[in-house]
């Protein structure tokens, strides 16, 4: 079967996204005590440029207001070498949702804190990053200076103690300062700091599966797991696919108006699921059908949904050199990797109520077969792993191009994701 109309678009888009070298970024979510986002940071991945290069194209990126790609209208705090802090920081003040993040050796530099001040006065929201600075570290005293220009500061939650992130927690807080959790790599970390007067959370944590001694399945995960069951069964075609979620309104809804928006571009509007099943392909709809079914789980983050299709995008994309059907198994795999947190449940569990190819299964099971190398890779890439001398430039930048219109993709579904009917 050749490609479609649309899967020929998203290429050429791709090709574009590719040929602008777009940065090699990860998007770090911050949550807030309701697990909802509260801001992301952006880090740049290394490639062999220095630094200082790579801060002059952020810095162009801030200009030209493409770094709303990676924000969508959320704030977003970054990091720029001291050199364009002093010169070209001005840059950051015409977009009143970035923030920068400080380090506690700013308070050494007077060229630097007399530009901090400055920017702090005219409303530049300032993160001072205490990552690294352990409880016999300086006190808070001696950063008096930086607190006093900060409105939000981040603790590393890896380094500190209970007593001591209690302490340096509470302290912060009683100063006016919103205090950000850092490095909480576990669910306990996690749990411990919320009960602390924590602004926001950030860490691999929402990526890993929650311990559970006896896991049960909820009435509504129950029900996403038999939707997903039957997507899955052989012998669907259009009509079948149709049936499945037709009593499903609130379903059908998100799916019609997220294939007929302007993203797609399509010839003309499709009016049913079986349409859009006959147009994108079986394999296609089914994968999307299963990301609206998915977002109906209120009781998750919802940047951990984004992070499933963010993934299973990518995994996608960096199978273009498979056949059409892999590259769709490829995207089943970057969705369903994330499972076992949407779930609450072990992988193994779940995967019982689901008739996945042996590949799929090998993959998420024993991180084994084709799709498990794209995973991987995808895995390295949002934990920040993937580094110039590792990996070549072309590798790297092929990477960031996918991660990028990874990111405009998953955005776009999860806006649909989480509509409901007037």
């Amino acid at each position: 079967m050749t490609d479609t109309a649309v899967e020929a678009a998203q290429a050429a888009a791709l090709a574009g996204t590719a040929a602008s070298s777009p940065l090699p970024v990860v998007r770090i979510p911050m949550l807030d005590r309701d697990r909802q986002l509260m801001a992301y940071e952006l880090l740049l991945q290394e490639d062999g440029e220095d630094e200082h290069a790579h801060g002059h194209r952020l810095l162009s990126t801030i200009i030209d207001g493409s770094v709303t790609q990676w924000a969508r209208g959320n704030r977003v705090f970054l990091r720029l070498p001291r050199e364009l802090v002093l010169e070209q920081a001005d840059q950051v003040l015409r977009h009143p949702r970035i923030g920068l993040v400080v380090s506690p050796a700013a308070i050494h530099d007077v060229l630097l804190l007399e530009r901090l001040r400055q920017l702090s006065a005219r409303g530049c929201a300032l993160l001072l990053d205490l990552e690294g600075v352990s409880s016999d570290a300086p006190a808070d005293e001696d950063l008096r200076l930086l607190l006093d220009l900060a409105r939000y500061v981040r603790l590393d939650a890896s380094r500190l103690d209970e007593a001591a992130l209690r302490e340096r927690c509470e302290a912060l807080h009683a100063r006016g300062l919103h205090v950000v959790a850092g490095h909480v790599n576990d669910h306990d970390t996690c749990n411990r700091c919320m009960g602390l007067p924590f602004a926001g959370i950030q860490g691999p944590y929402l990526l890993r599966p929650e311990k559970v001694d006896m896991p049960v399945l909820t009435a509504n995960r129950l029900s996403v797991l038999r939707l997903l069951r039957a997507l899955e069964e052989e012998g669907n075609g259009p009509v079948e696919l149709g049936q499945i979620i037709r009593n499903d309104v609130i379903l059908s809804y998100k799916l019609l108006g997220c294939v007929n928006s302007a993203y797609f571009a399509l010839p003309r509007q499709l009016k049913s699921v079986e349409q859009a099943a006959i147009f994108f392909g079986l394999t296609r709809m089914r994968n999307w059908i299963s990301t609206m079914a998915l977002s109906g789980m209120d009781d998750r983050p919802p940047e951990l949904l984004r992070a499933a299709l963010i993934r299973a995008h990518m995994c996608e994309q960096l199978a273009q050199h498979m056949s059409r059907e892999q590259r769709e198994m490829a995207f089943t795999t970057g969705l369903f990797s994330l499972l076992e947190s949407l779930m609450c449940a072990p992988m193994e569990l779940l995967l019982q109520h689901l008739p996945l190819a042996p590949d799929i299964r090998a993959a998420l099971l024993d991180q084994q077969g084709p799709f498990a190398a794209l995973l991987e890779q995808v895995q390295r890439w949002e934990a920040g792993e993937l580094r110039g001398g590792e990996a070549s430039p072309q590798h790297i930048r092929r990477m960031a191009a996918a991660y990028l219109e990874a990111i405009r993709w998953a955005d776009h579904v999860h806006s649909f994701a989480e509509q409901k009917p007037h």
